[in-house]
């Protein structure tokens, strides 16, 4: 039988030939640096500066613009009630009905005496009327006249009062039929057919919410607001072309709320227990999506900055003490910088300080690299709706309104 087998010296040539074809075959290998150091391959974008329109992100709360709670202002048993919880009801509706029965009593009392007031002073008058005669005549004395006379005015005077009375009765006997007193959403009853209310209790019966604009109430910080005036001040920012004072919510799914809203004012005064200033804005709501006690976040628009760095979110590192930092390509060599961040405009950090423009930024490939490491650079491709994907230079020729869409929630930006 032929012996195949070749010398071990051969074999060991062909062992290391084999790996060469297949490591040809897996593709092309990384770049060598000077000393044979393999290079990393890093996507990374060049920072250009261009103007962007900075703004920031606040929490508040939904709060209807009329919020009327409607209470017992009369003491009985509810009847009836008559509407559908969970509706809408204009002003002037009827909603409940507290026993009249009372009541009704009540004001016929009232008007009974009232009756019986009118005539006595019918009496009163008359006898005022003849004593007026005789005592011209002196066939009646004077104080006979004067007494006439004052009775008549008491008469008079106890009419007043009865009908202040009946009055007072009509007006108790109204609020036996419980009304909205706002257009609104009605929502659910408070009490059952058959329960006893109490005026001086003020039991309440329901609540009326008027939808269809809301306040959103905010809070921000007396640092945050220096810091503004410092840099409009200072022409870090220039004040929007419009000079309105704009709003659009976000709601707590990280969607845009499609209608946009108005910031009504800033506190004057600052809250002594968080140092914070209150504002307020109106948003309309057709549709009634936002509701009173939402959480939502509202992005207010606070000027332009003209020479803006922007990078992507998931280029920005924290190191263990907290702090921001960045991965730079200078030379084909990986450097950290320190940065400051400032706000999120759709998905990209605003770097205030610790990056210069045409600055090489490392944003994909982290895993394998380090301070000093040799990089093989490419574009970074930007991720776009559809599962597409932009070029790093198609990126950051866009305007900042135009960025990526798919990431609206972003994390509070800490220097």
């Amino acid at each position: 039988m032929l012996n195949l087998r070749l010398p071990s010296g051969q074999q060991v040539r062909v062992a290391v030939f084999s790996s060469l074809l297949l490591l040809a075959a897996c593709g092309e290998k990384p770049q060598q640096g000077p000393q044979g150091e393999m290079k990393v391959p890093v996507s990374v974008i060049t920072v250009q500066p261009r103007p962007t329109e900075v703004s920031v992100e606040l929490p508040g709360r939904v709060e209807a613009i009329k919020d009327a709670e409607i209470r017992a202002r009369v003491n009985g048993i509810v009847n009836e009630i008559n509407f559908k919880q969970g509706s809408d009801v204009k002003a002037g509706q009827l909603l409940f009905t507290i026993d009249p029965a009372p009541y009704k009593a009540a004001r016929a009392q009232a008007a009974a005496q009232l009756q019986r007031a009118q005539a006595d002073a019918k009496s009163a008058r008359l006898l005022a009327q003849r004593y007026s005669t005789l005592i011209k005549a002196n066939a009646v004395s004077r104080q006979d006249y004067d007494n006439a006379i004052a009775t008549a005015g008491q008469a008079d005077a106890a009419i007043a009062a009865a009908q202040a009375t009946l009055q007072s009765a009509d007006i108790d006997l109204g609020y036996t039929k419980v009304v909205s007193p706002i257009d609104g959403r009605i929502g659910k009853s408070m009490v059952t057919e058959g329960a006893l209310v109490s005026a001086s209790a003020a039991t309440q019966l329901a609540t009326v919410q008027q939808l269809d604009r809301v306040y959103v109430d905010l809070a921000r910080s007396t640092t945050e607001l220096a810091q503004l005036r410092r840099d409009l001040a200072s022409g870090v920012l220039e004040q929007t072309s419009d000079g309105t004072a704009k709003a659009q919510a976000i709601l707590e799914d990280g969607s845009s709320y499609s209608e946009p809203g108005e910031l009504l004012f800033s506190g004057v005064t600052v809250d002594p227990t968080t140092g914070q200033v209150n504002l307020r804005a109106e948003f309309p709501n057709p549709d009634q999506i936002l509701l009173p006690g939402m959480y939502v976040r509202v992005r207010l628009p606070q000027g332009v900055d003209q020479k803006a760095l922007l990078v992507p979110q998931q280029a920005l590192q924290r190191t263990a003490d907290g702090r921001s930092s960045l991965m730079l390509v200078k030379d084909d060599k990986v450097e950290v910088a320190p940065v400051t961040v400032g706000n999120g405009i759709d998905g990209k950090w605003i770097i205030n300080q610790g990056l210069s423009a045409g600055d090489v930024v490392v944003v994909e490939g982290f895993q394998k690299i380090r301070p000093g490491a040799a990089v093989q650079v490419m574009p970074w491709k930007q991720p776009v709706a559809g599962g597409q994907s932009a070029s790093a230079s198609d990126a950051a020729s866009q305007p900042a309104d135009k960025a990526d869409e798919t990431n609206k929630s972003q994390p509070d930006a800490k220097g």
